[in-house]
Protein backbone atom coordinates (compact mmCIF):
# COMPACT_ATOMS: atom_id res chain seq x y z
CA UNK A 1 0.00 0.00 0.00
CA UNK A 2 1.69 3.41 -0.85
CA UNK A 3 2.26 5.75 1.58
CA UNK A 4 -0.19 8.33 2.21
CA UNK A 5 0.57 11.96 -0.04
CA UNK A 6 2.28 15.14 1.57
CA UNK A 7 2.89 18.36 -0.08
CA UNK A 8 6.40 17.61 0.99
CA UNK A 9 6.85 14.62 -0.88
CA UNK A 10 6.26 16.55 -4.36
CA UNK A 11 9.27 18.46 -3.64
CA UNK A 12 12.22 17.82 -6.40
CA UNK A 13 15.91 16.35 -5.32
CA UNK A 14 14.22 14.98 -1.52
CA UNK A 15 12.81 11.71 -0.46
CA UNK A 16 9.49 11.45 0.29
CA UNK A 17 8.45 11.24 4.11
CA UNK A 18 7.50 8.42 5.30
CA UNK A 19 4.66 9.55 7.12
CA UNK A 20 2.72 6.39 7.99
CA UNK A 21 5.42 4.73 10.26
CA UNK A 22 6.62 7.85 11.58
CA UNK A 23 3.49 8.92 12.66
CA UNK A 24 2.90 5.14 14.42
CA UNK A 25 5.90 6.00 16.25
CA UNK A 26 4.83 9.15 17.33
CA UNK A 27 1.54 7.85 18.15
CA UNK A 28 2.53 5.33 20.04
CA UNK A 29 5.38 7.29 22.15
CA UNK A 30 2.58 9.85 22.85
CA UNK A 31 0.01 7.71 23.92
CA UNK A 32 2.03 6.16 26.39
CA UNK A 33 2.74 9.47 28.08
CA UNK A 34 -0.31 10.45 28.47
CA UNK A 35 -1.64 7.06 29.81
CA UNK A 36 1.01 7.35 32.01
CA UNK A 37 0.85 10.67 32.76
CA UNK A 38 -1.46 10.29 36.37
CA UNK A 39 0.75 7.65 37.63
CA UNK A 40 2.44 8.83 41.31
CA UNK A 41 1.83 12.36 41.55
CA UNK A 42 2.87 16.00 40.66
CA UNK A 43 6.66 16.47 39.94
CA UNK A 44 8.16 19.49 42.74
CA UNK A 45 8.76 21.75 39.47
CA UNK A 46 5.45 21.25 38.19
CA UNK A 47 3.87 22.32 41.61
CA UNK A 48 6.27 25.58 41.23
CA UNK A 49 4.74 26.24 38.08
CA UNK A 50 1.23 25.92 39.09
CA UNK A 51 2.34 28.52 41.87
CA UNK A 52 4.15 30.95 39.43
CA UNK A 53 0.94 30.83 36.79
CA UNK A 54 -0.71 32.27 40.15
CA UNK A 55 1.79 34.47 40.53
CA UNK A 56 2.28 35.60 36.68
CA UNK A 57 4.79 38.07 35.68
CA UNK A 58 6.92 38.69 33.27
CA UNK A 59 9.91 36.71 34.48
CA UNK A 60 10.98 34.96 37.64
CA UNK A 61 14.88 34.44 38.86
CA UNK A 62 15.18 30.90 37.69
CA UNK A 63 13.03 31.06 34.24
CA UNK A 64 11.05 33.03 31.73
CA UNK A 65 7.50 33.57 31.98
CA UNK A 66 6.06 30.94 29.01
CA UNK A 67 5.89 27.75 30.75
CA UNK A 68 3.73 29.26 34.33
CA UNK A 69 1.79 30.84 31.74
CA UNK A 70 0.49 27.45 30.01
CA UNK A 71 0.50 26.23 33.50
CA UNK A 72 -2.05 29.00 34.21
CA UNK A 73 -3.88 29.04 31.48
CA UNK A 74 -4.49 24.93 31.85
CA UNK A 75 -5.13 24.99 35.50
CA UNK A 76 -7.79 27.94 34.83
CA UNK A 77 -9.31 26.27 32.04
CA UNK A 78 -9.41 22.32 33.01
CA UNK A 79 -9.08 23.00 37.14
CA UNK A 80 -5.97 20.69 38.59
CA UNK A 81 -6.10 17.63 36.28
CA UNK A 82 -2.28 16.18 36.09
CA UNK A 83 -3.40 14.48 33.35
CA UNK A 84 -4.16 17.38 31.10
CA UNK A 85 -1.11 19.14 32.49
CA UNK A 86 1.55 16.89 31.18
CA UNK A 87 -0.80 16.48 27.75
CA UNK A 88 1.07 19.44 26.21
CA UNK A 89 4.70 17.47 27.47
CA UNK A 90 2.95 14.54 25.69
CA UNK A 91 1.82 16.04 22.44
CA UNK A 92 5.34 18.00 21.94
CA UNK A 93 7.33 14.85 22.94
CA UNK A 94 5.46 13.05 19.66
CA UNK A 95 5.73 15.84 17.81
CA UNK A 96 9.48 15.74 17.97
CA UNK A 97 9.54 12.04 16.45
CA UNK A 98 8.26 13.74 13.29
CA UNK A 99 10.78 16.63 13.02
CA UNK A 100 13.45 14.31 13.83
CA UNK A 101 12.47 11.72 10.78
CA UNK A 102 11.81 15.56 8.66
CA UNK A 103 15.47 16.35 9.69
CA UNK A 104 16.95 13.14 7.94
CA UNK A 105 14.81 13.69 5.14
CA UNK A 106 16.32 17.61 4.72
CA UNK A 107 19.98 15.67 4.41
CA UNK A 108 19.02 13.41 1.62
CA UNK A 109 17.75 10.50 4.09
CA UNK A 110 14.97 8.14 2.56
CA UNK A 111 12.64 5.55 4.94
CA UNK A 112 15.85 3.83 6.62
CA UNK A 113 17.14 7.10 7.65
CA UNK A 114 14.01 8.49 8.54
CA UNK A 115 13.15 5.42 10.57
CA UNK A 116 16.22 5.06 12.27
CA UNK A 117 16.25 8.90 13.28
CA UNK A 118 12.49 8.95 14.26
CA UNK A 119 13.29 5.23 16.40
CA UNK A 120 16.44 6.79 18.11
CA UNK A 121 14.67 10.07 19.23
CA UNK A 122 11.24 7.77 19.96
CA UNK A 123 13.30 5.65 22.66
CA UNK A 124 15.93 8.47 23.81
CA UNK A 125 15.86 8.12 27.93
CA UNK A 126 16.03 12.02 28.32
CA UNK A 127 13.80 12.62 25.80
CA UNK A 128 11.05 10.03 27.10
CA UNK A 129 11.48 11.25 30.67
CA UNK A 130 11.29 14.47 30.15
CA UNK A 131 8.43 13.76 28.19
CA UNK A 132 6.48 12.35 31.29
CA UNK A 133 6.79 15.92 32.80
CA UNK A 134 5.53 19.11 32.56
CA UNK A 135 9.00 20.85 32.58
CA UNK A 136 10.69 23.83 30.71
CA UNK A 137 13.18 21.15 29.51
CA UNK A 138 10.17 19.55 27.66
CA UNK A 139 9.64 22.55 25.82
CA UNK A 140 13.19 23.76 25.55
CA UNK A 141 14.05 20.21 23.45
CA UNK A 142 11.05 20.73 21.10
CA UNK A 143 11.60 24.23 20.27
CA UNK A 144 15.89 23.89 19.89
CA UNK A 145 15.14 20.76 17.76
CA UNK A 146 12.68 22.55 15.17
CA UNK A 147 15.19 25.62 15.47
CA UNK A 148 17.97 23.31 14.26
CA UNK A 149 15.60 22.07 11.48
CA UNK A 150 14.51 25.24 10.21
CA UNK A 151 18.08 26.16 9.74
CA UNK A 152 19.37 22.88 8.02
CA UNK A 153 16.03 23.16 5.64
CA UNK A 154 16.93 27.12 5.05
CA UNK A 155 20.34 25.18 3.90
CA UNK A 156 18.58 23.25 1.19
CA UNK A 157 16.39 25.61 -0.26
CA UNK A 158 17.55 29.13 0.63
CA UNK A 159 13.69 30.29 1.05
CA UNK A 160 12.57 33.75 2.89
CA UNK A 161 10.48 32.42 5.19
CA UNK A 162 12.42 29.47 6.92
CA UNK A 163 14.99 32.46 8.70
CA UNK A 164 11.62 33.95 9.60
CA UNK A 165 9.88 30.97 11.35
CA UNK A 166 13.73 30.25 13.13
CA UNK A 167 13.26 34.02 14.67
CA UNK A 168 9.64 32.91 15.50
CA UNK A 169 10.87 29.52 17.07
CA UNK A 170 14.01 31.38 18.76
CA UNK A 171 10.95 33.90 20.40
CA UNK A 172 9.13 31.05 21.68
CA UNK A 173 12.08 29.17 23.39
CA UNK A 174 13.72 32.58 24.93
CA UNK A 175 10.29 32.77 26.37
CA UNK A 176 11.07 29.24 27.82
CA UNK A 177 14.74 29.05 28.91
CA UNK A 178 17.73 31.22 27.63
CA UNK A 179 19.84 28.27 26.78
CA UNK A 180 18.62 29.04 23.57
CA UNK A 181 20.84 32.04 23.08
CA UNK A 182 24.08 29.77 23.00
CA UNK A 183 22.27 27.42 20.42
CA UNK A 184 21.23 30.30 18.36
CA UNK A 185 25.03 31.75 18.63
CA UNK A 186 26.56 28.38 17.92
CA UNK A 187 24.68 27.88 14.76
CA UNK A 188 25.73 31.47 13.41
CA UNK A 189 29.57 30.46 14.33
CA UNK A 190 28.85 27.04 12.61
CA UNK A 191 27.50 28.50 9.81
CA UNK A 192 30.29 31.00 9.43
CA UNK A 193 33.09 28.58 9.31
CA UNK A 194 31.89 26.09 6.67
CA UNK A 195 28.86 28.10 5.44
CA UNK A 196 26.83 28.30 3.32
CA UNK A 197 27.36 31.93 4.73
CA UNK A 198 24.91 33.96 2.14
CA UNK A 199 22.60 34.12 5.60
CA UNK A 200 24.22 37.08 6.58
CA UNK A 201 22.27 38.88 3.26
CA UNK A 202 18.85 37.57 3.92
CA UNK A 203 16.91 40.62 4.79
CA UNK A 204 14.37 37.51 6.37
CA UNK A 205 17.28 36.90 8.67
CA UNK A 206 17.68 39.89 10.74
CA UNK A 207 13.83 40.49 10.64
CA UNK A 208 13.70 36.98 12.65
CA UNK A 209 16.52 38.12 15.05
CA UNK A 210 14.37 41.19 15.52
CA UNK A 211 11.66 39.21 16.65
CA UNK A 212 13.90 37.20 18.66
CA UNK A 213 15.10 39.98 20.61
CA UNK A 214 12.02 41.96 21.07
CA UNK A 215 10.45 38.58 22.18
CA UNK A 216 12.80 38.79 25.09
CA UNK A 217 12.67 41.95 26.61
CA UNK A 218 10.17 41.99 28.48
CA UNK A 219 12.04 39.13 30.48
CA UNK A 220 15.34 40.78 30.33
CA UNK A 221 13.57 44.20 31.67
CA UNK A 222 12.33 42.08 34.17
CA UNK A 223 15.62 40.50 35.08
CA UNK A 224 17.36 43.58 34.93
CA UNK A 225 14.75 45.11 37.13
CA UNK A 226 15.93 42.63 40.33
CA UNK A 227 19.26 42.57 39.75
CA UNK A 228 19.45 39.74 37.03
CA UNK A 229 18.84 36.66 38.95
CA UNK A 230 19.15 34.28 36.49
CA UNK A 231 22.73 34.93 36.27
CA UNK A 232 23.29 33.68 40.53
CA UNK A 233 21.17 30.85 39.09
CA UNK A 234 23.29 29.54 36.66
CA UNK A 235 26.25 29.76 38.76
CA UNK A 236 24.40 27.75 41.43
CA UNK A 237 23.12 25.31 38.69
CA UNK A 238 27.56 25.25 37.89
CA UNK A 239 28.14 24.52 41.50
CA UNK A 240 25.77 21.91 42.34
CA UNK A 241 27.15 19.56 39.55
CA UNK A 242 24.53 17.47 38.62
CA UNK A 243 25.07 14.55 36.28
CA UNK A 244 29.02 14.14 37.88
CA UNK A 245 29.38 17.99 36.69
CA UNK A 246 32.45 18.41 33.91
CA UNK A 247 33.95 15.06 34.69
CA UNK A 248 30.28 13.25 33.87
CA UNK A 249 29.67 16.11 31.17
CA UNK A 250 30.63 13.72 27.94
CA UNK A 251 30.06 10.37 29.14
CA UNK A 252 26.20 11.31 30.85
CA UNK A 253 25.46 12.20 27.27
CA UNK A 254 25.96 8.76 26.05
CA UNK A 255 23.54 7.62 28.99
CA UNK A 256 20.86 10.19 28.11
CA UNK A 257 20.60 9.04 24.50
CA UNK A 258 20.45 5.34 25.45
CA UNK A 259 24.47 4.17 25.77
CA UNK A 260 23.99 1.72 22.47
CA UNK A 261 21.76 4.21 20.22
CA UNK A 262 24.61 7.07 21.25
CA UNK A 263 26.77 5.12 18.82
CA UNK A 264 24.57 6.49 16.06
CA UNK A 265 25.03 10.30 16.59
CA UNK A 266 28.61 10.01 17.44
CA UNK A 267 28.85 8.18 14.05
CA UNK A 268 26.79 11.45 12.65
CA UNK A 269 29.22 13.54 14.10
CA UNK A 270 32.10 11.96 12.92
CA UNK A 271 30.44 11.79 9.35
CA UNK A 272 29.40 15.29 9.14
CA UNK A 273 33.02 16.60 9.39
CA UNK A 274 34.68 13.39 6.78
CA UNK A 275 31.63 12.98 4.17
CA UNK A 276 31.32 15.12 1.13
CA UNK A 277 27.20 14.47 0.79
CA UNK A 278 27.37 16.33 4.76
CA UNK A 279 29.18 19.25 3.38
CA UNK A 280 26.12 21.22 2.90
CA UNK A 281 25.29 20.79 7.00
CA UNK A 282 28.91 20.06 8.45
CA UNK A 283 27.90 23.40 10.15
CA UNK A 284 26.06 21.21 12.63
CA UNK A 285 29.04 19.67 13.23
CA UNK A 286 30.91 22.74 14.64
CA UNK A 287 27.94 23.83 16.29
CA UNK A 288 27.83 20.88 18.69
CA UNK A 289 31.72 21.00 19.47
CA UNK A 290 31.59 24.69 20.31
CA UNK A 291 28.33 24.01 22.39
CA UNK A 292 29.98 21.40 23.93
CA UNK A 293 33.24 23.15 24.84
CA UNK A 294 31.30 25.97 26.21
CA UNK A 295 29.32 24.36 28.50
CA UNK A 296 32.02 21.96 29.60
CA UNK A 297 33.96 25.01 30.34
CA UNK A 298 30.71 26.72 32.19
CA UNK A 299 29.84 23.40 33.85
CA UNK A 300 26.29 23.46 32.29
CA UNK A 301 24.15 20.22 32.09
CA UNK A 302 24.97 17.42 29.30
CA UNK A 303 21.08 17.40 28.18
CA UNK A 304 21.66 21.35 27.31
CA UNK A 305 22.93 20.13 24.13
CA UNK A 306 19.73 18.12 23.19
CA UNK A 307 18.21 20.13 20.52
CA UNK A 308 20.80 18.53 18.21
CA UNK A 309 20.97 15.23 19.08
CA UNK A 310 17.96 15.31 16.25
CA UNK A 311 20.15 16.45 13.52
CA UNK A 312 23.39 13.93 15.21
CA UNK A 313 21.19 10.77 14.64
CA UNK A 314 19.85 12.28 11.21
CA UNK A 315 23.53 12.63 9.91
CA UNK A 316 24.28 9.43 11.05
CA UNK A 317 21.13 7.30 9.72
CA UNK A 318 21.80 9.00 6.43
CA UNK A 319 25.01 7.77 6.08
CA UNK A 320 24.50 4.58 7.01
CA UNK A 321 21.57 4.48 4.52
CA UNK A 322 24.17 5.16 1.65
CA UNK A 323 26.89 3.64 3.01
CA UNK A 324 25.73 0.72 5.60
CA UNK A 325 26.92 1.05 8.85
CA UNK A 326 31.18 0.23 9.60
CA UNK A 327 32.09 -3.61 10.05
CA UNK A 328 31.35 -4.70 13.25
CA UNK A 329 28.39 -1.97 14.25
CA UNK A 330 25.47 -2.56 12.46
CA UNK A 331 23.72 -4.33 15.73
CA UNK A 332 24.11 -0.64 17.35
CA UNK A 333 21.36 0.19 14.78
CA UNK A 334 19.40 -2.99 14.37
CA UNK A 335 15.74 -4.11 15.38
CA UNK A 336 16.74 -5.42 18.28
CA UNK A 337 18.99 -2.76 19.61
CA UNK A 338 16.17 0.08 19.36
CA UNK A 339 13.46 -2.77 20.87
CA UNK A 340 16.19 -3.24 24.06
CA UNK A 341 16.34 1.00 24.12
CA UNK A 342 12.79 1.24 24.23
CA UNK A 343 12.10 -1.24 27.06
CA UNK A 344 14.87 0.20 29.00
CA UNK A 345 13.81 3.43 28.33
CA UNK A 346 10.49 2.43 30.29
CA UNK A 347 11.02 0.74 32.67
CA UNK A 348 14.22 3.44 33.84
CA UNK A 349 11.80 6.74 33.08
CA UNK A 350 8.40 6.39 33.57
CA UNK A 351 6.49 5.69 36.42
CA UNK A 352 5.62 1.43 35.82
CA UNK A 353 5.88 0.23 38.65
CA UNK A 354 3.39 -0.31 41.55
CA UNK A 355 4.25 2.72 43.65
CA UNK A 356 4.77 0.70 46.81
CA UNK A 357 7.33 -1.06 45.34
CA UNK A 358 9.32 1.68 43.51
CA UNK A 359 11.81 2.12 46.22
CA UNK A 360 13.19 -1.45 45.80
CA UNK A 361 13.59 -0.85 41.80
CA UNK A 362 16.72 0.95 39.90
CA UNK A 363 14.89 3.66 38.39
CA UNK A 364 15.63 6.05 41.72
CA UNK A 365 18.66 5.61 41.42
CA UNK A 366 18.79 6.20 37.70
CA UNK A 367 15.98 9.10 37.08
CA UNK A 368 15.75 10.70 40.69
CA UNK A 369 12.64 12.59 39.13
CA UNK A 370 10.96 10.04 39.90
CA UNK A 371 11.14 9.82 43.60
CA UNK A 372 10.17 13.53 43.38
CA UNK A 373 6.85 12.18 42.29
CA UNK A 374 6.03 10.65 45.54
CA UNK A 375 4.96 11.77 48.73
CA UNK A 376 3.29 15.00 48.30
CA UNK A 377 -0.30 14.56 49.55
CA UNK A 378 1.45 12.73 52.70
CA UNK A 379 3.60 15.88 53.42
CA UNK A 380 0.31 18.28 53.68
CA UNK A 381 -1.43 15.97 55.62
CA UNK A 382 1.32 16.16 58.56
CA UNK A 383 1.60 20.17 58.07
CA UNK A 384 -2.07 19.99 58.49
CA UNK A 385 -1.79 17.73 61.98
CA UNK A 386 0.83 19.71 63.04
CA UNK A 387 -1.44 23.07 61.99
CA UNK A 388 -4.29 21.30 64.10
CA UNK A 389 -2.06 21.06 67.06
CA UNK A 390 -1.86 24.52 67.67
CA UNK A 391 -4.32 26.24 70.55
CA UNK A 392 -7.13 27.60 68.33
CA UNK A 393 -5.77 31.18 69.06
CA UNK A 394 -2.66 30.16 67.17
CA UNK A 395 -4.11 28.47 64.59
CA UNK A 396 -5.88 31.47 62.99
CA UNK A 397 -2.43 33.58 63.07
CA UNK A 398 -0.43 30.51 62.35
CA UNK A 399 2.39 31.32 59.33
CA UNK A 400 3.54 28.02 57.39
CA UNK A 401 7.00 28.17 55.08
CA UNK A 402 8.83 25.83 53.47
CA UNK A 403 12.53 25.33 52.67
CA UNK A 404 11.61 24.88 48.86
CA UNK A 405 9.22 25.48 46.41
CA UNK A 406 7.89 21.83 45.90
CA UNK A 407 7.19 22.11 49.52
CA UNK A 408 5.19 25.08 49.20
CA UNK A 409 3.71 23.91 46.05
CA UNK A 410 2.19 21.35 47.58
CA UNK A 411 0.71 22.99 50.36
CA UNK A 412 -0.62 25.01 48.16
CA UNK A 413 -2.09 22.48 46.01
CA UNK A 414 -3.63 20.10 48.86
CA UNK A 415 -3.91 22.42 51.50
CA UNK A 416 -7.31 24.26 51.35
CA UNK A 417 -8.97 21.15 51.11
CA UNK A 418 -7.19 20.62 54.71
CA UNK A 419 -8.17 23.80 55.96
CA UNK A 420 -4.18 25.25 55.66
CA UNK A 421 -3.20 29.04 54.88
CA UNK A 422 -1.27 29.41 51.47
CA UNK A 423 2.63 28.70 52.02
CA UNK A 424 5.16 31.17 51.84
CA UNK A 425 8.73 30.27 50.91
CA UNK A 426 12.26 32.18 49.98
CA UNK A 427 13.23 29.84 47.81
CA UNK A 428 13.61 30.87 44.11
CA UNK A 429 10.29 32.35 42.20
CA UNK A 430 8.50 31.93 45.44
CA UNK A 431 10.74 34.58 47.23
CA UNK A 432 8.93 37.45 44.81
CA UNK A 433 5.21 36.43 45.74
CA UNK A 434 5.26 37.90 48.52
CA UNK A 435 6.43 37.56 52.44
CA UNK A 436 4.37 36.85 55.33
CA UNK A 437 1.72 39.00 57.04
CA UNK A 438 3.17 40.08 60.96
CA UNK A 439 0.37 38.12 62.50
CA UNK A 440 2.25 37.55 65.62
CA UNK A 441 1.45 33.73 65.17
CA UNK A 442 3.77 30.65 65.17
CA UNK A 443 5.64 29.91 62.21
CA UNK A 444 5.29 25.91 60.73
CA UNK A 445 8.22 25.50 58.86
CA UNK A 446 8.97 22.51 57.00
CA UNK A 447 12.04 20.62 55.59
CA UNK A 448 15.08 23.03 57.92
CA UNK A 449 17.64 20.47 58.67
CA UNK A 450 18.49 21.47 62.24
CA UNK A 451 17.21 23.96 64.97
CA UNK A 452 20.55 25.93 64.80
CA UNK A 453 19.59 27.67 61.32
CA UNK A 454 16.16 28.31 62.47
CA UNK A 455 17.37 30.07 65.47
CA UNK A 456 18.60 32.98 63.63
CA UNK A 457 15.09 33.61 63.09
CA UNK A 458 12.81 32.48 66.03
CA UNK A 459 14.04 32.10 69.58
CA UNK A 460 11.95 29.11 69.95
CA UNK A 461 12.18 26.35 67.81
CA UNK A 462 10.38 22.69 68.53
CA UNK A 463 9.94 19.44 65.51
CA UNK A 464 6.73 18.62 66.03
CA UNK A 465 5.80 16.14 63.18
CA UNK A 466 8.07 14.57 60.44
CA UNK A 467 7.23 13.94 56.78
CA UNK A 468 6.82 9.84 55.70
CA UNK A 469 5.81 9.37 51.69
CA UNK A 470 4.45 5.97 53.72
CA UNK A 471 6.19 3.68 50.47
CA UNK A 472 9.79 4.07 52.23
CA UNK A 473 11.33 6.14 49.36
CA UNK A 474 14.51 7.60 49.69
CA UNK A 475 13.70 11.45 48.11
CA UNK A 476 14.35 14.77 49.26
CA UNK A 477 11.16 15.28 51.87
CA UNK A 478 11.48 12.37 53.51
CA UNK A 479 12.17 12.44 57.20
CA UNK A 480 12.04 16.37 56.66
CA UNK A 481 11.20 17.89 59.98
CA UNK A 482 8.32 20.13 60.65
CA UNK A 483 8.95 22.77 62.83
CA UNK A 484 7.22 25.31 65.14
CA UNK A 485 8.64 28.76 65.08
CA UNK A 486 7.94 30.99 67.78
CA UNK A 487 9.45 34.52 68.91
CA UNK A 488 10.58 35.94 65.23
CA UNK A 489 13.83 38.39 65.72
CA UNK A 490 12.68 41.03 63.78
CA UNK A 491 9.62 41.96 61.50
CA UNK A 492 9.10 40.04 57.83
CA UNK A 493 9.94 42.56 55.57
CA UNK A 494 13.70 42.11 57.98
CA UNK A 495 14.33 38.36 57.69
CA UNK A 496 12.13 37.99 54.45
CA UNK A 497 16.20 38.71 52.59
CA UNK A 498 17.80 36.64 54.61
CA UNK A 499 15.42 33.92 54.26
CA UNK A 500 15.64 34.38 50.44
CA UNK A 501 17.57 31.88 48.42
CA UNK A 502 18.70 30.19 45.28
CA UNK A 503 18.99 26.72 43.94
Amino acid sequence: MPEPAGPQEREPGVPPVVWRPVLAMAAVLGTVLLILSARYGYHRDELYFRAAGRHLDWGYPDQPALVPLVARAITGLFGDSLVLLRTPSALLTAAGVVLAALTARELGGGRRAQLLTAGAYAVCPFIVAVGHLFSTATFDVFASTALVWLVVRWTRIRDGWSPLAAGIVAAVALNVKYLVVFLAAALVAGLLISGPRDFLRRPATFTGAAVAVLAALPGLFWQARHGWPQLEMSDQIAAEADFGGRPGFLPFQLVLTGVVLSWLWIHGLWRLFRSPDLARVRFLGWTYLLLALVFLVTAGKPYYLAGLWAALWAAGAVEIERQGAPRGTGWAVSVPAYAITGITTVLTTLPVYPVDLLARTPQPYINADAAETVGWPRLVAEVARVHRSLPEDERSRAVIMTVNYGEAGAIDRYGPALGLPRAYSGHNGYRYFGHPPDTGGPVIFVGAESASGLLRFWTDVTVAGRVDNGVGLDNEEQGAAVWICRGPRAPWRELWPRLAHLS
